[in-house]
């Protein structure tokens, strides 16, 4: 069974998938949302994955805190993000410290892309990609 992480921005919100033995993560896709809309457009695209063979056990959830562990003022975005997602489904969820993960997505992808605008689209899903690896090296 797979593991679905989740960056969370204001207007586009990145994720990612494991493999099934939860070894490997991947970008899957970015979604732009609106503050109205985000939680729902989330919750259907996790049904839909859930509903696939593999199947999904485990939501993750970038949780934005500064260089020195304190919350930061995405922090409280998220927190309510991840409220109104949990009465949108009854898949587990947990969360993983997403320090500078924007940053290295960037970086990663300059190596091979030099557009920005074209980063900009797999930004989000990439930096998903970065805090599911962490969480499942973690584990």
């Amino acid at each position: 069974m797979r593991v679905v992480a989740i960056d969370v921005g204001r207007r586009r919100v990145g994720l990612a998938i494991s493999d099934p033995t939860r070894t490997l993560a991947r970008p899957l896709s970015t979604i732009p949302v609106s503050d109205t809309d985000a939680v729902e457009l989330v919750a259907r695209e996790v049904a839909r994955l859930a509903a696939e063979d593999d199947g999904v056990t485990l939501i993750v959830v970038g949780m934005p805190v500064g260089l020195d562990g304190s919350p930061t003022a995405q922090t409280a975005h998220v927190v309510q993000f991840i409220e109104a997602l949990r009465a949108r489904t009854m898949i587990p969820i947990a969360t993983e410290g997403e320090r500078l993960t924007s940053r290295e997505a960037e970086s990663r992808l300059a190596v091979n892309e030099r557009d920005w605008r074209k980063r900009r689209q797999r930004l989000d899903a990439a930096a998903a990609a970065i805090i599911l690896q962490d969480y499942l090296d973690r584990r």
